[in-house]
């Protein structure tokens, strides 16, 4: 029997699935990691070069349909998703799935605020139960690419998965029929971009393509709406997805049993610090160790790890003595340092005056080593370990089999709302506890919405707009 090809059984599952579908899991996480978002997205209108970016993408079309968050302009659906969207990943603070290497909630969100907003004003507003659903999907459709690949990672994952689960998401609350949806997602893979070159680089485009292909679902949703076709074997044909971005090295027998049996939502790690999730380690790490032994920045000698090639292939960079904040998130050496000398990683450690230049944070980063623990799996990011050796010889070492943040050991409910809490004071402006509370409510109750797009104008902060980043 010819197994059923893997792009219609995805179409299948956006299209069959039903809110009761949702486990009590599934919709547990997911208004965990959308009250997440909202938070991380507040904080990040703070972020590298948000003044820039505004005056910018205000010069490239006029419209209200859609919110800005924090500064509350208003513009063109699309260009008010690339905006959010980059708010939303430029701190390096949003959620992940680890095993498809994808921040799926920056791209699928910010396309499906901007979208709800849009409709809202239409007179055809979107549900909570239906932007719940929708969100789960889309999730769904991003991660399960990313799990399909084998291979190392290419393209930046989180800007290209991402663009395919919104079109996804957006192309379900549209109504689109199976034609449709597979139209939606081949005039998505038509605008798929993301590079790894800014990773590398530590360049504020690597949250910016993020935004450029919540964009780009956007725009597909429309074409096919309009009765565009887009190519129909965008995943895994000739030049498709998985053979293209992935460049072929690809297993669908991964994800075809996960096809509607399994929330990918409820699979998401948190991100606990505002840098790369594959520094995460080293930080859960030295917070055990310090934590039990009692040591401080100026008893370390040096700091070793054995780690898979994904962290030593994206944060295994060296430490340079001023780094551009988006390089030093992604620097594992300096996060490990910031650390020791700081006592926390925060949006502060990448943001106050001083901080990145600070010896004492280099001279720790210089004492740091890492080398391959022969990890088979290019995108494995556990276990790892680390052993840390005190300037008196006493060695600690210790193994993380997940790393803190995952869902094997999550954070807890009053973590998840101390950091929303101090991501809404990291803001453009800071956000008053009383209007915090009222988002964190609305989000906890979001099911019971006739309209989620007010959701976004819970985001807007008085006093915001025009004040620099």
């Amino acid at each position: 029997m010819t197994e059923q090809p893997i792009v219609d059984a995805l179409v299948d599952h956006v299209l069959g699935a039903r809110f009761e579908d949702l486990d009590a899991t599934a919709l547990a996480k997911a208004k965990i990691f959308l009250l997440d978002s909202f938070g991380v997205g507040i904080a990040g209108s703070s972020g590298a070069s948000m003044d820039a970016l505004l005056a910018t993408v205000g010069r490239w079309g006029e419209g209200d349909e859609a919110t800005v968050w924090v500064t509350g302009e208003r513009l063109p659906a699309q260009l008010a998703a690339i905006v959010n969207a980059y708010q939303i990943h430029c701190l390096e603070y949003d959620c992940v799935h680890e095993g498809a290497v994808v921040h799926p909630m920056a791209t699928v969100l910010s396309a499906l605020m901007a979208y709800c907003e849009r409709r809202s004003a239409q007179g055809r507003p979107v549900s909570g139960e239906d932007l719940l659903l929708a969100m789960a999907l889309g999730v769904d459709v991003a991660t399960m690419l990313g799990m399909a690949a084998t291979g190392r990672i290419r393209f930046f994952r989180p800007a290209t998965a991402g663009g395919m689960g919104a079109a996804a998401a957006l192309a379900r609350l549209e109504g689109l029929d199976r034609t449709g949806v597979k139209d939606a997602l081949g005039a998505m893979y038509g605008q798929t971009s993301g590079t790894m070159q800014a990773h590398v680089e530590g360049s504020p485009v690597l949250g910016l393509q993020i935004g450029f292909n919540a964009r780009g679902a956007l725009s597909a949703v429309d074409l096919a709406a309009a009765g565009f076709r887009g190519p129909h074997d965008m995943i895994d044909g000739l030049h498709g997805y998985l053979k293209l971005i992935e460049g072929g090295s690809y297993d669908l027998d991964r994800i075809r049993p996960l096809i509607g049996t399994e929330w990918q939502i409820a699979k998401l790690a948190h991100k606990p610090f505002p840098a790369g999730r594959l520094t995460h380690g080293v930080v859960d790490a030295l917070m055990q160790l310090t934590k039990r032994h009692g040591f401080g920045a100026a008893d370390v000698a040096r700091i070793d790890g054995r780690v898979p090639p994904l962290v030593m292939n994206l944060v295994g960079r060296p430490d340079k003595p001023a780094p551009e904040p988006n390089y030093a998130k992604l620097c594992l050496a300096y996060v490990a340092g910031a650390y020791m000398v700081r006592g926390q990683v925060d949006v502060p450690e990448f943001a106050e005056a001083g901080v990145l230049s600070n010896p004492a944070i280099h001279e720790v980063a210089g004492k740091v080593h890492l080398e391959l623990d022969g990890n088979p799996d290019e995108n494995a990011l556990a276990p790892q370990w680390f052993k840390v050796t005190l300037t008196d010889g006493t060695e600690h070492e210790i193994t993380l089999p997940q790393v803190y943040g995952h869902p094997d050991v999550p954070l807890s409910a009053e973590e998840n709302a101390a950091k929303f809490r101090r991501c809404v004071g990291y803001g453009r402006a800071p956000m008053p506890a009383g209007q915090a509370a009222r988002l964190e409510a609305a989000v906890a109750e979001v099911e019971t919405l006739a309209d989620a797009a007010r959701l976004a104008a819970l985001t807007v902060v008085t006093g915001a707009r025009g004040k620099a980043a």
